[in-house]
């Protein structure tokens, strides 16, 4: 039994013998690994640009194992650790430095003149719209001088510098105008009726439907049903402004119990106030808990429309954007659809580029818009039996 023990014991000592040795000839084998890289003569990345590791590499004497993509959302230098395996099948390490920068200049939503009525101390840096692609607060001024309290047009500049030194300014006039005197007239308001679009645009393709929430009361079902409405966006609720409680649209669980018995296909829409990407996470959760039980078949949007007062939020456009890309991914962590409602102006200046299923707000018999959509919001004033006001009349498109 002894001599067995000694036996087993010897064996062991030599697999660990010849197991080291094998470690210490692989780690020769690395150290010593032939490795032959050579890089760019330009090493920066703009902001938020999609460059592979690969993309910076003239020549290589071998595979990079994973070419993946590099971070580049944060502004500076950057290490960039890959692997690859060289042309003697040796698996290296390697590294070298890229530099993110922006070279992005700043948006003012400015035309050529901006008016206010007479002694009206309105804050025009904050409620000009100016925003970055990636600093959250861009510091911006104007330069003229103006006086709220006396009637005249002013010339000025209103300017934006990001941290990065990129300069954005626009010429405009202040026009301080005397108050307005006597009663208006009120101009005859015309309507857009659901037979209509169906007639010009039903076909194959698509499907018509309607957007709704508490602004338009009491809802006939059956007769909406009767009526051709293929499908419902429901406004499932909102949050009392930034950091708000949140809340549930008082007509959310009538609407949708009800699209449900007459199998009319559902989506929702959150109109959220989130003034980063936790909190439009938790939006997206929030949304979750309330919609448990209901069937929903079509995409939950995320609503968000504090352009007004956006220069409050400090936030970036690159924020902005991830918002609702949190929002979205945060849904189908939970088996639902995502999509980003916006109109069509924010989403050709001030949403940067991304993937997200869009339901595309522009109120036109015919758009231009050239981005990709899913659905389409043609108008506001819409009618309909079986709602009584305006309704906003929509375009799915099937793929």
């Amino acid at each position: 039994m002894k001599k067995f023990c000694i036996f087993i014991i010897t064996i062991i000592i030599l697999i660990l013998i010849i197991f080291g040795i094998k470690i210490l000839i692989e780690d020769y084998k690395i150290k010593h690994a032939k490795i032959e890289v050579t890089l760019a003569n330009d090493l920066t990345i703009n902001f938020t640009e999609e460059k592979h590791v690969s993309d910076f590499i003239t020549s290589i004497n071998g595979n990079i194992v994973n070419d993946y993509i590099i971070d580049s959302t944060q502004i500076g230098e950057k290490n960039v650790e890959f692997e690859f395996v060289n042309d003697d099948g040796i698996q290296v390490s390697y590294n070298y430095t890229v530099t993110i920068v922006d070279k992005i200049a700043p948006i003012i939503w400015l035309s050529n003149s901006y008016s206010i009525t007479v002694g009206n101390n309105v804050d025009l840096i904050s409620k000009i719209l100016c925003g970055d692609n990636e600093d959250s607060y861009p510091n911006r001024y104007i330069e003229g001088e103006y006086d709220y309290n006396t009637v005249g047009a002013y010339p000025l500049i209103f300017k934006a510098v990001d941290r990065s030194g990129n300069t954005a300014e626009q010429k405009f006039t202040l026009y301080v105008n005397e108050k307005k005197q006597g009663t208006s007239t009120t101009t005859p308001k015309t309507y857009t009726y659901f037979t209509d679009v169906v007639e010009a645009q039903k076909k194959e393709n698509t499907k018509i439907g309607l957007d709704v929430s508490f602004w338009q009361g009491d809802i006939d079902f059956e007769t909406l049903k009767n009526a051709g409405v293929e499908f419902i966006i429901i406004r499932i609720g909102s949050s009392n402004g930034i950091n708000g409680d949140y809340f549930v649209d008082s007509k959310f669980h009538d609407n949708i119990e009800k699209a449900n018995e007459y199998n009319i296909d559902v989506g929702l829409y959150y109109y959220s106030y989130a003034n980063s990407i936790e909190k439009a996470r938790e939006d997206a959760l929030w949304v979750i808990e309330q919609i448990k039980g209901y069937d929903i078949n079509l995409p939950i949007a995320f609503d968000w429309e504090n352009w007004d007062s956006f220069n409050n939020y400090h936030i970036s456009f690159w924020e902005l954007t991830t918002m609702a890309t949190t929002f979205i991914n945060t849904l189908e962590e939970y088996g639902y659809k995502g999509m980003l409602y916006s109109s069509k102006n924010y989403l050709e200046r001030l949403w940067l580029p991304n993937n997200l299923e869009t339901w595309l707000a522009h109120y036109t018999n015919k758009t231009n818009y050239e981005g990709n959509y899913a659905y389409w919001q043609l108008c506001n004033n819409g009618k309909i039996d079986g709602i009584n006001g305006d309704v906003d009349i929509d375009i799915m498109y099937l793929k």
